[in-house]
C-alpha cells in the first residue's frame, strides 16, 4: 500500500519513469570506465520527469549520496538477507577492506515475488579523493560482477532498489585470486617464505613469495602471455620471465632447476615454464620457487593476494524466523548498536530494553536494524525476542493518530477510534510501536489507559 501523503501527481510521473525504465528486461551487466552507470542513468530520468522536486524523489537521491558517506563495515566473505520496503527511499551500504591483486565477487539474487529494478554498485574509496570511484555495476534481476583490485583500499558497495518497490534480496562478497596458482599441484598453504621477510641480515627485504615443492615440479603459467626473459643470474639462478598483459604485469620465477620456454614464446594460463629447483642463492635451501610480481609503474608488489586460496563459503544468516521486513525488539536491559556485525567493532549507540527496532537485514548472529531513532546498525540476535508478542494491550481514550515514523509531524497512517484497543509491540521514548485492530502497525504518541489482559 502508497502511503497516504504520496501525491497523486507524484504517483502519475512516478509510473511513467518506472515504465520508461523497467519495461524491456536488463541484461546481466559488468561496467568498467563507463562514463554513465545504470544507477546514474535512472537518476537522470528521474530529474528529466520532475520527480527531484518531489520529497520521495529528493528522499531517493539523498540517499543514494547519503550511502556513499555512512555505510556499516562488513568482513569477508559475506553474506546477508536484505529487504526494502516501498514507503522509504533508502539504500544499503556495505565498506570493506581488499588487497591489490584480490578479485572481487559480488552478487545479488532478489526473491521469488520481488519485482523489483534494482542498482548494484562498487566503489573504491581513497582518502585523497573527496568522491569515491566507481569500479562495476549492474541491474538486472540476478545481479553479478567481479573486478580485480587494484590497490590496498576499502571499498563500498551500494545497494539500491528502484522507487516504490519493496522486496528481499540476499547479497555476497567473496574474495578469490586474479591469477592462477603458479606451482602445479600446489596451494597458498606451500607458501613457507612470505613478502617483507628480511633477507642478508636485513640489509634487503623480501620482494615476492617463496613456495616449497618438491624438485622437478612444474612451475606453470599464472597467467596467459608471452615470455620476454629466459636467462640465469646470481641470485635468481634459473629464471622465466612471463608479460601478464591483461594486468599490465610482469611475473617473475627464479630458482628453476630447468628452464622449458623460450624468448618470445606465447604461454596459456597452466602451461609448464620450467621445473623447480634451488638454483643461484637458493642452492643451500630446500626446493623452491621464488614467485614475484612487478607491476607497470610500481614495481615489485605483494604475490600473495594474487594466488591466495578463493574464500570459503561466507556464513548464511541462522536458520529459524526469517527476520528481514519485520520488527523485533530488545529483550535485554540495553543493547549495543554497533558498526559492524562483530563484537570488537564501534558501538553507535546503547538501546534500551522494549525498543522497537525494523529489521534490514540478516547475517548469521547477527540483524541489520534500523534505529527508531534514525540510526542503522548491527544488532546480536540473541539480544531480541525470539517472537515479537505485544507487550501488553491498551484502549485508546480518544480518537489518536497512527503515525509511520515516532516523531512529531511524521506521515499519518490512520486515525484510530476511541474505545479501540491496539497491542503494544514496542517502545521508543514517550512512543509506541502497536497493533491496531485491522493489523495496521505504526507509532502512536499517547498515554491511554491500559485495559486488563
Amino acid at each position: 500500500m502508497l502511503p497516504t501523503f504520496l501525491t497523486r501527481i507524484t504517483y502519475v510521473l512516478l509510473a511513467a519513469l518506472l515504465f520508461t525504465s523497467c519495461g524491456k528486461q536488463q541484461t546481466l551487466q559488468g561496467i568498467f570506465n563507463q562514463p554513465t552507470s545504470p544507477h546514474e542513468a535512472y537518476a537522470r530520468r528521474l530529474r528529466q520527469a520532475g520527480l527531484d522536486r518531489t520529497a520521495l524523489g529528493r528522499d531517493w537521491l539523498a540517499a543514494a549520496d547519503q550511502a556513499l558517506r555512512d555505510s556499516l563495515v562488513v568482513t569477508l566473505p559475506f553474506e546477508e538477507t536484505g529487504y526494502f520496503r516501498a514507503e522509504r527511499a533508502t539504500a544499503a551500504s556495505y565498506r570493506y577492506a581488499v588487497r591489490a591483486g584480490e578479485t572481487v565477487r559480488v552478487s545479488l539474487t532478489l526473491a521469488v515475488a520481488t519485482q523489483a529494478h534494482v542498482f548494484l554498485d562498487a566503489f573504491e574509496l581513497r582518502p585523497d579523493r573527496s568522491t569515491p570511484t566507481l569500479l562495476a555495476s549492474a541491474d538486472t534481476a540476478n545481479l553479478a560482477f567481479s573486478y580485480v583490485a587494484q590497490d590496498d583500499q576499502q571499498h563500498l558497495l551500494r545497494v539500491q532498489p528502484e522507487l516504490l518497490r519493496t522486496g528481499r534480496y540476499t547479497l555476497r562478497i567473496q574474495r578469490a585470486p586474479s591469477l592462477g596458482f603458479p606451482v602445479q599441484g600446489k596451494t597458498d598453504a606451500a607458501v613457507g617464505s612470505f613478502w617483507g621477510a628480511d633477507r642478508d641480515q636485513g640489509a634487503r627485504s623480501h620482494e615476492g613469495i617463496d613456495i616449497f615443492a618438491g624438485r622437478g615440479t612444474p612451475a606453470i603459467a599464472a597467467a596467459a602471455g608471452y615470455i620476454t626473459r629466459v636467462m640465469e643470474t646470481p641470485v635468481g639462478g634459473k629464471v622465466v620471465w612471463l608479460a601478464d598483459a591483461e594486468h599490465g604485469q610482469h611475473l617473475y620465477y627464479a630458482h628453476l632447476d630447468r628452464q622449458l620456454v623460450q624468448l618470445g614464446q606465447k604461454v596459456r594460463l597452466g602451461d609448464t615454464l620450467g621445473l623447480i629447483g634451488n638454483t643461484g642463492n637458493a642452492r643451500t635451501t630446500v626446493p623452491h620457487l621464488h614467485f614475484g610480481i612487478y607491476r607497470s609503474g610500481r614495481g615489485a608488489v605483494d604475490p600473495f593476494p594474487y594466488v591466495r586460496r578463493p574464500d570459503a563459503e561466507p556464513q548464511a544468516p541462522r536458520s529459524g524466523p526469517n527476520r528481514p521486513g519485520q520488527w523485533v525488539r530488545v529483550r535485554e536491559k540495553s543493547a549495543d548498536l554497533r558498526r559492524s556485525p562483530s563484537f570488537k567493532a564501534d558501538v553507535l549507540t546503547k538501546i534500551p530494553r522494549h525498543t522497537a527496532l525494523f529489521v534490514l537485514g540478516a547475517q548469521a548472529d547477527w540483524y541489520r536494524v534500523e534505529y527508531p531513532g534514525g540510526g542503522i546498525g548491527y544488532l546480536p540476535v540473541q539480544a531480541t525476542n525470539a517472537t515479537l508478542e505485544p507487550l501488553r494491550r491498551e484502549t485508546l481514550p480518544a480518537i489518536t493518530d497512527l503515525l509511520a515514523q515516532p516523531f512529531l509531524g511524521a506521515p499519518q497512517l490512520d486515525s484510530l477510534p476511541a474505545r479501540s484497543t491496539v497491542a503494544v509491540l514496542g517502545e521508543y521514548g514517550l512512543y509506541r510501536l502497536v497493533r491496531s485492530q485491522n493489523g495496521e502497525v505504526g507509532w502512536l504518541l499517547s498515554t491511554p489507559k491500559k485495559s486488563s489482559t
